[in-house]
This record gives C-alpha cells, structure tokens and sequence, in this order.
C-alpha cells in the first residue's frame, strides 16, 4: 500500500512549530529576538558608555510576559503592561539610557507587538466597558513612553505626528479584528473557517511573510528618517506585501496588482525627492522587490510558465521603469549609463531565475505529493470497498436467514392457522424489501459509484443498536470515561443500526487518539421523527503532537462517505467550549435506490 511520506522535513518541522506555540506568540519572540540583538549590538558598540543600553531589556521582557499572560487574563495583564511602560520609562530616563525609534518612537519593536497583540485579546475577551479602560490605560502607557523616554529636548512635530499616526493605525486595527472575534453561532462557524484558511495560508507562506516583514520594518525606518514624504512609497510596499501573501488564492491577478503597485511606487517616487534616506536597492523598496519574487514565485507554481511569462513580462517591465527613474536620487535624475543599466539587468535576471526555479520545483513538489495522496486515497477506498464486500455476506445472512425462519413457520402453521401465515408472509417480504435496500447501498459503494474511506469493520452489529453501543462503550479501550444517552427503538433497519455503531465507534477512537486532556466523552443516541439522530462530543482539546502510531487523515472521509451511503448529514467540528463534537442524522428509509 502506497503510503505518504513522512513530514520531517525543516519546513514542516517550523510549520508544527507554529501550530503549537500560535501564530502571535511567534511574531511576538521573532521581534523579541531583534530587540536582543540591536540591544546587544548597541551595548557593546563605540558609541556612548558601554553596557547602559541594557537597560531597556527589563522593560521589553516585562511586556512579552504580559502579552503572553493576555492570552488567559487579558485585561489584568494590559494593566500591568500599561503600568510596566510607565515604570519602565522612570527607569529608563533614571540612567539616561538611549532609546530607539521602531514602529513608535521611543517604543522597542517587542514593545509595540507586545502592546498589539494585548489589545487584540482585551477587544476580543473582555466586556466593553472593563475593555474601554485595559485599551485606554494601555494607549496611556504608550504615550508616557513617547513622550517620557526622550531625553534630548523636545521631540520633533514630524516624529510626534508619525508616531500618532502609526499608534492610531495599529490600535483601531488591533481592536477592530480583535472585536469582529466576538461574534457567535453560525457567524462563530464562519468566522473559524475564515481563520482556518488564514492559518493554512500563512503556514505555507511563512518564508515570504517573514521576508517581507523584515524588509517593511527597515522600511518603517526609513520613513522616520525620510519624514512625511517617504509615506506613499511606504503605502505602495504594504499594499504589495499584502497581495503578494494573499497570491496563491489568485496568482495571475497578484501578480499585475503588484506591478501595478511597483510602476506607482517608480512614478510617484522622483516628485517625493526622498534623497537617500529612504533605500531603494536598484531603484526599487525592499519590501516591494520581496513582494515581486513572491508572485512569481507562487505564479509559475499555479500555472505552466508558457502561460505565466506574459504576466512576468508586465512585472519586469514595471521593475525596468523603477530602476531607470529611482536608481539615481534624488530628483529626476534617470539612469543612463549603459554599463550600469547592464549590470541591473543581470542582477534583475539572475533574481527572476532563481524565483522561477523555486517555482517550478514547488509546482512539481506539488505533482508528486497530488499523485502520492491519489494513491493512498485509492488504496483507502479499495480497503473500504473489500471490507464492505465482507460485510454484505452478513447483511444477506441476518435477512434471509430471518426470511427462511418465517417460511418454515408459514408452512408449518399454514394448515392449522392461515391468519398466521399471513402475518408470517408479510413479515417475509419487509425483511426482504429490506435486505435488497442494504444490498443496493453496499453495491453502490463497492462499485465505486460512492467512494470509500477506511474504517475498522472487525467487529459486528447486532439487531439491537442500543445494546450494541452499550458493549461497545464497556469495551472500549480509549481511556476515557463515557456516558451514554440512548432513547432507541428496537426495530431500527439495520443498515442504519450498523452504520450507526461505526460512527460512534469511530468517533471514540478519535477522542482516544486527539483529544488532549479529556475527562469525559458523551454519546447521545435518539430517534426523531423519520431520523436517527447521533451526537458524540468530549471536553479535551486538540493535541499539539502527532497521535501515538500515527493517524491516516481518513477517518472523518470514510464517516463522512458511510452517512453519504444512507443519504443522511454529519457535521464535525470543535464545539463553542472548545471540545470536538460529531452530530450524524441518518434516514430511518431508504430514498428511492434504484436497481
């Protein structure tokens, strides 16, 4: 049987990573790891007094706690942060330590994640009016910060207006997506299948997000040391890192917003005369030149390069405009100099190769991991289809052996009591209405008309569904206690009572394999109206390591596609307190199956 391979590979070692720690706990060590080496760096340099600058790490390490300590308490841990910032700025102006300028002036990049990420969960978590003071205290504790950690006169208007102006964009940010997580019910739903397809997104963009962050942040600086005109080529790098994120969803049209963005960027950037504060490496930002190998990148990974290098043309045209008009500043002074212009278009060239390379090897990454999954899934379905042909022999049997049963009463009592026999031959044909129904299904699935997932089919159900999950929780082996509600007839078809008893025990098996923390499991088990209603839900959480031997991703498939067989409904998914629960609703009558 065709297996996929292990993921030991580094990128999925960091993706798991990620996963378990959450995305802004890494955002948030990932500046903590910048502020210690720019500390450090500043520390030990030539310039002022040695060691003063180590001063500022009390303070930052302070504010990691209190956004890690948000994730549970959130307004409690913005008070202390707020009050932390404050104190920490005495402390500061107390020593005479030299600050630096980030996103916020005077605001270590930790700090300003740090303070981000804890109005996030305060707008998220807490009341309006408990979230109105945490978030004020906190805008409080920044601007005491701001203000309070210059110690060389009076701040600037132009850094005190960008300082205003990017404090104000990130809090309505952080309070504007930290509020939309407030939601419920189905907005719940959807609003967790939004963030799941961001979370997957972000994980296979991780090496791009993380480039096109640190260019932005020395592109943050440069507009601090540029002043008010560096904002527009500024807005054009953001609006192209996000496009060039979201790429994947839509490649070929990222990649023409880029360029778009990128000839702007080129057009607007001679009028701003930025002189050589702002950087542009070959005439181009940093973060915009990152955005630009990204599309292509994921471009030539969606689609084959003879349909893609249209699209590359229009980018390099619009990087060739940037690099003629910008590579030479300030002013308007175009590059002229054939020599020069050569040596960027072997630069550009041998960046555009190496970008259309990754791509290729990804796309073909892709082919061979499509066509390993296509293999393990047919081999799931022909496991299945097999398992199920074993299983219809006891269908058949449980049917007809009931069939011959009432035939030998029929005749037996025929002559002594016709009205019996009667009863018996009406008996004799439900039993073999439903015997063809089941067989019809099982059919229809072994013929591959409905695929199959894998499942474990070793034991067998009775007549008696309620007796049969009561034997199957006594004997279960996952450790778990669990508590049964069942309101069950006792005629139920037995397709239905079958298949029934596997998803429950199938999702049992779940609860044992990834439900971290568990304490208790409840199976609930009733009939309404023309359905069988099934509900298996349990209090754990999700694991952060793979399950003990491993798990084959079809288990949910094969639930799925047995309730497809009888036309019923599943749902799965985590609960509102955050357990996983599995509701089934399966037809008590066949729909209409034709031979």
């Amino acid at each position: 049987m065709s297996q996929a391979p292990p993921s030991s590979s580094f990128s999925a070692r960091v993706t798991e990573l990620v996963r378990r720690l959450g995305m802004p706990v890494v955002v948030l060590l990932a500046a903590l790891l910048f502020d210690l080496v720019f500390v450090t760096d500043a520390a030990l340099d030539d310039v002022g007094p040695r060691w003063v600058d180590f001063a500022l790490l009390p303070g930052i390490f302070a504010m990691v706690g209190c956004a890690i300590w948000a994730r549970r308490r959130a307004a409690v841990a913005a008070m202390v942060g707020a009050f932390a910032l404050a104190f920490f700025t005495i402390f500061i102006r107390y020593l005479h330590t030299p600050t630096y300028s980030s996103v916020l002036a005077n605001l270590s990049i930790t700090e300003v994640v740090a303070g981000t990420e804890m109005v996030f969960y305060v707008a998220r978590k807490v009341r309006p009016g408990a979230a109105f003071a945490a978030i004020s205290s906190l805008v409080v504790g920044a601007l005491i910060a701001v203000f309070g950690r210059y110690t060389y006169g009076d701040l600037s208007y132009s850094t005190i207006l960008q300082a205003l102006l990017f404090g104000s964009f990130l809090l309505v940010a952080a309070v504007v997506i930290g509020a939309s997580g407030r939601t419920r019910s189905v907005q719940r739903e959807q609003r967790q299948r939004r963030l799941r397809r961001i979370n997957a997104l972000a994980k296979g963009q991780w090496p791009l997000i993380g480039a096109l962050a640190l260019s932005l942040l020395f592109e943050f600086g440069f507009t601090y040391d540029s002043g008010a005109s560096g904002f527009p080529v500024l807005f054009c790098s953001i609006g192209a890192a996000v496009i060039a994120v979201l790429s994947p969803r839509r490649p070929a049209d990222a990649m023409l917003g880029v360029a778009g963005l990128i000839l702007l960027s080129a057009l607007v950037t001679p009028f701003l005369r930025l002189g050589y504060d702002y950087q542009f490496p070959g005439g181009i930002p940093a973060a915009q030149m990152v955005a630009g190998i990204g599309v292509v990148v994921n471009l030539v990974r969606a689609m084959p390069l003879i349909k893609a290098w249209p699209r590359i043309a229009v980018l390099t045209a619009a990087v060739g405009v940037g690099a003629i008009l910008n590579a030479k500043r300030p002013g308007f002074r175009p590059l002229t100099d054939p020599q020069e212009i050569g040596g960027l278009v072997v630069a550009a060239g041998l960046v555009l190769g190496i970008a259309i390379a990754v791509g290729m090897f990804l796309r073909s990454r892709d082919s061979e991991r499509t066509q390993v999954m296509k293999a393990a899934v047919t081999d799931a379905q022909t496991t299945e289809r097999m398992a199920l042909a074993r299983e219809l022999h006891d269908v058949v049997a449980h049917h007809v052996t009931g069939i011959v049963v009432q035939a030998q009463a029929a005749r037996m009592m025929g002559e002594k009591n016709p009205q019996l026999a009667l009863e018996a031959m009406g008996r004799i044909e439900d039993a073999g209405t439903e015997a063809l129904a089941a067989m019809r299904r099982l059919v229809r699935s072994m013929r591959g008309d409905a695929p199959a997932g894998s499942s474990d089919l070793s034991e067998q159900a009775t007549t008696d569904l309620d007796a049969d999950l009561r034997k199957l929780v006594d004997g279960a082996n996952h450790g778990i206690k669990t508590t049964l509600m069942l309101d069950l007839p006792p005629d139920l078809p037995h397709e239905v009572g079958r298949s029934a008893l596997r998803l429950v025990q199938e999702s049992l098996t779940n609860v044992g394999k990834h439900a971290a923390d568990a304490t208790e499991a409840l199976v609930h088990a009733e009939v309404t109206g023309r359905e069988l209603h099934l509900s298996v839900r349990d209090d754990g959480r999700e694991k952060a390591h793979r399950p003990a031997g491993g798990s084959g991703g079809y288990g949910l498939v094969g639930m799925r596609e047995r309730v497809a067989l009888l036309h019923g409904r599943i749902t799965a998914g985590r609960g509102p307190d955050g357990g996983w629960r599995v509701e089934a609703w399966l037809p008590l009558e066949a729909n209409g199956d034709d031979g």
